[in-house]
């Protein structure tokens, strides 16, 4: 069993609320405080004077760091792999930095309620919030784990790029020159590795330790087996089904799975009993985060290492 916490502590939202009103005294009369005009940003160089952005987790920040680029400062919530996001528990700093944020980029679907939260407690005009899970078209109750969705990406990088050229038209064309080069250099590998996949694996069947992976082998065509009632309770923190698990430990000892991808940061009882189970049945285990891994890692270079450990893994050259 996975006991999880998702409430929001208090202190987050009410502190703030102080500091961004506190801020406001002194502003237009508009009733918010925002920085000085972004366009004298591009010309002096102060990064205090820049648009200041908010990611709640470093999926979507690595993103919108390099994108935003040095018109941009961008701070990541969540970006330590040693952290569950599902257990998070934010802090009055978390709460001050959205606070003061003019483009917020929160994931949605119930996995990060806290951030949405802290950014509805202190609203400003003209800031931008993209919701990931609104933005993709994911119901609440659906799976939020959409930065490993291909498609999902490059509607947010859409979004981003269309956010900050809102918010600093004078640099409209910086940030469509970082988005294009996002994508056709920055994510060259990322796009060749899930090509590799779907081309030559199209239709292998995968298992996986929870509903993380769902995304990942749907854009490369895989074919996941495992239940996602039992990938979605692991998700969740809740008790998979024991139909579920002896539905597994069949796929495993059969070796029906090709692979089996585990969310090291997520482990529960059942997992781990699934992980030492396929390794015994020489069932190939890849190791998958929710988070960037090392920390730091760009978006691509973290997804790319994935990608290639998953290649190797169903070409039989991996581990």
């Amino acid at each position: 069993m996975s006991l999880r916490s998702r409430g929001v502590l208090p202190p987050l939202v009410t502190v703030a609320a102080l500091v961004f009103g506190a801020a406001a005294c002194g502003s237009s009369s508009s009733g918010t405080a925002m920085p000085p005009p972004v366009a004298a940003a591009a010309a002096s160089g102060d990064p205090s004077t820049v648009i200041r952005a908010v990611a709640s987790i470093d999926a979507w920040g690595s993103l919108l760091k390099q994108l935003g680029g040095n018109r941009v400062v961008t701070t990541s919530i969540i970006s330590s792999p040693d952290v569950d996001p599902h257990d998070y528990e934010p802090t009055t700093a978390d709460g001050v930095t959205i606070a003061k944020a003019q483009l917020v980029v929160v994931n949605g679907v119930g996995y990060d309620d806290w951030a949405a939260k802290a950014v509805a407690a202190n609203p400003a005009s003209g800031r931008a919030v993209i919701d990931v899970g609104q933005l993709v078209g994911v119901p609440q109750g659906g799976n939020p784990h959409q930065w490993y969705s291909h498609d999902s990406v490059y509607k947010v990088i859409d979004a981003i790029t269309a956010d900050l050229q809102r918010l600093d038209p004078a640099d409209a064309p910086y940030f469509a020159q970082q988005k294009t080069r996002l994508e056709t250099v920055a994510f060259k590998n990322y796009n060749a590795v899930e090509q590799e996949i779907a081309t030559k694996h199209k239709g292998d069947p995968v298992g996986a330790s929870e509903s993380i992976a769902s995304p990942l082998a749907d854009s490369v065509g895989l074919d996941m087996k495992t239940p996602y009632s039992f990938l979605k309770a692991v998700s969740e923190g809740t008790d998979p089904a024991p139909v579920d698990i002896a539905m597994i430990n069949r796929q495993i000892a059969g070796k029906q799975i090709k692979v089996y991808l585990d969310n090291v940061q997520n482990s529960t009882p059942d997992v781990a009993a699934q992980v030492a189970a396929a390794k015994s049945a020489g069932v190939p285990v890849v190791a998958i985060t929710e988070t960037l891994s090392p920390r730091g890692a760009t978006f691509q270079d973290w997804q790319s290492a994935q990608l290639q450990a998953l290649e190797n893994a169903l070409d039989g050259t991996g581990k």
